[in-house]
Protein backbone atom coordinates (compact mmCIF):
# COMPACT_ATOMS: atom_id res chain seq x y z
CA UNK A 1 0.00 0.00 0.00
CA UNK A 2 1.31 3.43 -0.99
CA UNK A 3 1.62 5.80 1.91
CA UNK A 4 0.62 9.37 1.20
CA UNK A 5 3.03 11.52 3.17
CA UNK A 6 4.53 14.98 2.97
CA UNK A 7 7.10 13.98 0.34
CA UNK A 8 4.40 12.51 -1.90
CA UNK A 9 2.29 15.65 -1.41
CA UNK A 10 5.23 17.79 -2.45
CA UNK A 11 5.82 15.76 -5.63
CA UNK A 12 2.12 15.79 -6.46
CA UNK A 13 2.08 19.58 -6.09
CA UNK A 14 5.11 19.95 -8.40
CA UNK A 15 3.56 17.70 -11.03
CA UNK A 16 0.28 19.64 -10.87
CA UNK A 17 2.09 22.97 -11.26
CA UNK A 18 4.14 21.65 -14.18
CA UNK A 19 1.07 20.31 -15.97
CA UNK A 20 -0.71 23.62 -15.42
CA UNK A 21 2.17 25.55 -16.95
CA UNK A 22 2.32 23.21 -19.94
CA UNK A 23 -1.46 23.45 -20.44
CA UNK A 24 -1.27 27.26 -20.58
CA UNK A 25 1.83 27.49 -22.77
CA UNK A 26 1.29 28.77 -26.28
CA UNK A 27 2.12 26.32 -29.00
CA UNK A 28 3.53 27.64 -32.25
CA UNK A 29 1.71 26.35 -35.32
CA UNK A 30 2.74 26.28 -38.95
CA UNK A 31 0.73 26.49 -42.11
CA UNK A 32 -1.58 26.99 -43.82
CA UNK A 33 0.72 28.18 -46.61
CA UNK A 34 4.08 26.68 -45.65
CA UNK A 35 4.05 23.51 -43.58
CA UNK A 36 7.11 22.24 -41.77
CA UNK A 37 8.56 25.75 -41.52
CA UNK A 38 7.44 29.16 -40.32
CA UNK A 39 5.69 28.34 -37.07
CA UNK A 40 4.04 31.32 -35.38
CA UNK A 41 2.03 32.06 -32.25
CA UNK A 42 -1.56 33.20 -32.00
CA UNK A 43 -1.76 36.71 -30.55
CA UNK A 44 -4.89 37.53 -28.59
CA UNK A 45 -6.27 41.00 -27.87
CA UNK A 46 -4.40 42.81 -30.62
CA UNK A 47 -4.67 46.59 -30.30
CA UNK A 48 -3.09 47.35 -33.67
CA UNK A 49 -5.59 45.79 -36.05
CA UNK A 50 -4.65 44.18 -39.34
CA UNK A 51 -6.07 45.92 -42.39
CA UNK A 52 -7.22 42.88 -44.34
CA UNK A 53 -8.01 44.97 -47.41
CA UNK A 54 -4.49 46.21 -48.08
CA UNK A 55 -1.77 44.44 -50.02
CA UNK A 56 1.23 43.03 -48.21
CA UNK A 57 4.17 43.20 -50.64
CA UNK A 58 7.49 42.63 -48.86
CA UNK A 59 11.09 41.95 -49.72
CA UNK A 60 13.32 40.28 -47.15
CA UNK A 61 17.00 41.25 -47.33
CA UNK A 62 18.91 38.14 -46.24
CA UNK A 63 22.70 38.35 -45.97
CA UNK A 64 23.33 36.11 -42.94
CA UNK A 65 23.56 32.36 -42.65
CA UNK A 66 24.05 30.01 -39.71
CA UNK A 67 27.68 29.14 -39.06
CA UNK A 68 26.80 25.44 -38.87
CA UNK A 69 26.29 24.12 -42.39
CA UNK A 70 23.56 21.67 -41.29
CA UNK A 71 21.16 24.34 -39.96
CA UNK A 72 18.17 25.95 -41.67
CA UNK A 73 18.59 29.67 -42.27
CA UNK A 74 16.18 31.34 -39.83
CA UNK A 75 16.29 34.59 -41.81
CA UNK A 76 14.97 32.81 -44.93
CA UNK A 77 12.40 31.03 -42.75
CA UNK A 78 11.09 34.49 -41.79
CA UNK A 79 9.36 34.60 -45.19
CA UNK A 80 7.46 31.41 -44.27
CA UNK A 81 6.52 32.92 -40.90
CA UNK A 82 5.28 36.07 -42.64
CA UNK A 83 3.03 34.09 -44.99
CA UNK A 84 1.72 31.74 -42.30
CA UNK A 85 0.98 34.34 -39.62
CA UNK A 86 -0.92 36.57 -42.01
CA UNK A 87 -2.86 33.70 -43.56
CA UNK A 88 -3.74 32.44 -40.07
CA UNK A 89 -5.14 35.92 -39.40
CA UNK A 90 -7.35 36.18 -42.47
CA UNK A 91 -5.08 37.73 -45.10
CA UNK A 92 -5.61 36.08 -48.47
CA UNK A 93 -2.56 34.72 -50.29
CA UNK A 94 -3.69 36.93 -53.18
CA UNK A 95 -2.97 39.98 -50.99
CA UNK A 96 0.60 38.87 -50.29
CA UNK A 97 3.64 39.07 -52.56
CA UNK A 98 6.91 38.03 -51.00
CA UNK A 99 10.46 38.18 -52.30
CA UNK A 100 13.68 37.09 -50.61
CA UNK A 101 16.91 38.67 -51.81
CA UNK A 102 19.95 36.59 -50.90
CA UNK A 103 23.52 37.86 -50.68
CA UNK A 104 26.58 37.73 -48.44
CA UNK A 105 27.13 34.52 -46.49
CA UNK A 106 23.56 33.36 -47.26
CA UNK A 107 24.62 32.55 -50.86
CA UNK A 108 25.15 28.90 -49.91
CA UNK A 109 21.58 28.49 -48.69
CA UNK A 110 20.14 28.57 -52.23
CA UNK A 111 22.55 26.02 -53.67
CA UNK A 112 21.02 22.75 -54.84
CA UNK A 113 21.88 19.75 -52.68
CA UNK A 114 24.26 18.28 -55.25
CA UNK A 115 26.44 21.42 -55.32
CA UNK A 116 26.06 21.88 -51.54
CA UNK A 117 27.18 18.31 -50.91
CA UNK A 118 30.26 18.76 -53.10
CA UNK A 119 31.24 21.86 -51.14
CA UNK A 120 30.13 20.97 -47.59
CA UNK A 121 29.71 17.17 -47.56
CA UNK A 122 25.96 17.21 -46.76
CA UNK A 123 22.69 17.97 -48.53
CA UNK A 124 21.47 21.57 -48.29
CA UNK A 125 19.26 21.80 -45.16
CA UNK A 126 17.50 24.81 -46.74
CA UNK A 127 16.43 23.12 -49.96
CA UNK A 128 13.01 21.96 -48.68
CA UNK A 129 12.28 25.41 -47.22
CA UNK A 130 13.29 27.19 -50.42
CA UNK A 131 11.22 24.83 -52.57
CA UNK A 132 8.18 25.31 -50.32
CA UNK A 133 8.58 29.09 -50.58
CA UNK A 134 8.99 28.93 -54.36
CA UNK A 135 5.91 26.69 -54.65
CA UNK A 136 3.95 29.29 -52.66
CA UNK A 137 4.89 31.98 -55.20
CA UNK A 138 7.76 33.58 -53.30
CA UNK A 139 10.51 35.02 -55.49
CA UNK A 140 13.98 34.01 -54.32
CA UNK A 141 16.66 36.17 -55.90
CA UNK A 142 20.41 35.64 -55.52
CA UNK A 143 22.87 38.51 -55.82
CA UNK A 144 24.98 37.91 -58.93
CA UNK A 145 27.91 39.70 -57.33
CA UNK A 146 27.92 37.33 -54.34
CA UNK A 147 27.43 34.29 -56.58
CA UNK A 148 30.24 35.25 -58.95
CA UNK A 149 32.60 36.09 -56.08
CA UNK A 150 31.90 32.64 -54.55
CA UNK A 151 32.27 30.84 -57.89
CA UNK A 152 28.62 29.77 -58.18
CA UNK A 153 27.00 29.24 -61.54
CA UNK A 154 23.30 28.92 -62.35
CA UNK A 155 23.41 25.09 -62.40
CA UNK A 156 24.53 25.13 -58.73
CA UNK A 157 21.30 26.80 -57.66
CA UNK A 158 17.94 25.39 -56.67
CA UNK A 159 15.76 25.59 -59.79
CA UNK A 160 13.57 28.72 -59.92
CA UNK A 161 16.05 30.75 -57.84
CA UNK A 162 16.64 33.89 -59.89
CA UNK A 163 20.08 35.36 -60.42
CA UNK A 164 20.24 39.17 -60.46
CA UNK A 165 22.99 41.63 -61.28
CA UNK A 166 23.21 42.45 -57.57
CA UNK A 167 21.19 42.40 -54.36
CA UNK A 168 21.08 46.19 -54.50
CA UNK A 169 19.58 46.12 -58.00
CA UNK A 170 16.94 43.55 -57.03
CA UNK A 171 15.94 45.44 -53.87
CA UNK A 172 15.63 48.77 -55.67
CA UNK A 173 13.55 47.26 -58.47
CA UNK A 174 11.24 45.52 -55.99
CA UNK A 175 10.86 48.72 -53.97
CA UNK A 176 9.96 50.53 -57.21
CA UNK A 177 7.16 47.91 -57.54
CA UNK A 178 5.85 48.92 -54.07
CA UNK A 179 7.48 46.11 -52.09
CA UNK A 180 8.41 47.13 -48.56
CA UNK A 181 11.88 46.23 -47.31
CA UNK A 182 12.21 44.09 -44.22
CA UNK A 183 15.78 43.83 -42.99
CA UNK A 184 16.87 42.06 -39.82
Amino acid sequence: MLLFNRANSYYLLLITLFLGIVAHAQIAIDGPIITGFGKVYKVNNQDFEINKLQNFHVVFDVSKSPEKKDKVNKWIETAARFLNMHAQNGISINKMKVAVVIHGSAFKDVMNSEAYKKKYGIANPNEKLNKALLNAGVQIILCGQSATYKGLVKKDLIPEVQLSLSAMTAIVQLQNQNYRLINF
